[in-house]
């Protein structure tokens, strides 16, 4: 048996390794940020935080949620990341759906859709289209242009086509239509490749800062990925909203460190939920007929 012999046993090895450096320079960092959030300023300052807190304090945290920019930049990218996510899923379901039969035109259209996946509109050309639409500093400018996405369509879709074609006839003979058969069957029997998707779209209007800072004018209307960038890059106290006195007594460092863990809060807390689905969305979805 291929599985038993020295060459697969030396391969599983080196990929249980592989896999195993890379979840530790992913974990390790935010480990890292983790202890710093919690420490004293002394202990930041003097570089004596490595992967746990030293010198216990929650001061970061309570000077992170009382600041009215932070909370109101994560109200907007929660807004942002389930409308954005309901949006999406509604666009690539539907055209998805559409693209799964067969009919006249169908490969054409999928040409277009993947010409978009290698050559964007560019981003000047894309600003004066969201501008003229007047989409500029109101919440549409970060959820419709990126609506739709070739990628996920082709997932979706080729999990749609891994759906028996027979269950779609019994379903049509007894009067069904094409709309209740999406509804009905496409995607009750689609989870793993729905979850899949609406994890990607999710996570990229959470991580999403650019945009942001392109269409929103007035800094009050940043989600919190393009706050949390302004933080980082400029680093000052006045861009944490920090007294003279709070300056004094609290880390930059730390309170930067509580900002992006508690950005980070949402998506590790979803995850595990849809985890189970990612691996069987993502092979079914890939499956090329």
């Amino acid at each position: 048996m291929y599985h038993k012999s020295k060459g697969y046993k030396l391969f599983s090895i080196f990929n249980h390794i592989l896999l195993i450096l890379v979840a530790l320079t992913c974990l390790l960092p935010l480990l890292h940020l983790f202890a710093q959030s919690f420490s004293s300023k002394a202990a930041v300052n003097g570089n004596l935080v490595s992967f746990w807190p030293v010198e216990f304090t929650a001061d970061a945290y309570e000077k992170t949620f009382k600041n009215s920019n932070f909370t109101g930049s994560m109200l907007i990218s929660i807004v942002r990341t389930v409308l954005g996510t309901l949006i999406g899923m509604f666009v690539i379901t539907t055209a998805g759906y559409a693209l799964s039969k067969d009919f006249r035109g169908r490969n054409a259209l999928m040409w277009i859709f993947v010409f978009t996946m290698l050559f964007s509109g560019g981003l000047i050309p894309s600003y004066i289209l969201v501008t003229s639409l007047g989409m500029k500093d109101t919440i549409w400018a970060l959820v419709l242009p990126g609506a739709f996405g070739a990628y996920n369509l082709i997932l979706i879709m080729n999990f749609f086509k891994t759906i028996p074609k027979a269950l779609e006839e019994a379903a049509f003979i007894d009067g069904a239509s094409f709309f209740g058969i999406f509804v009905k069957i496409f995607l009750p029997l689609s989870l793993p490749g729905l979850a899949t998707v609406g994890l990607f779209i999710m996570v990229g209007h959470w991580n999403s800062w650019f945009d942001g800072i392109l269409y929103m004018s007035n800094t009050t209307n940043y989600p919190l990925a393009s706050f949390l960038q302004t933080v980082v890059v400029q680093s000052s106290a006045q861009s944490m909203a920090l007294s003279q006195s709070e300056a004094a007594a609290l880390s930059e460092q730390s309170i930067k460190a509580a900002q992006i863990f508690i950005s980070t809060l949402p998506i590790i807390l979803v995850y595990p939920f849809l985890q189970r689905y990612f691996v069987k969305g993502i092979v079914l979805g890939a499956v090329k007929e």
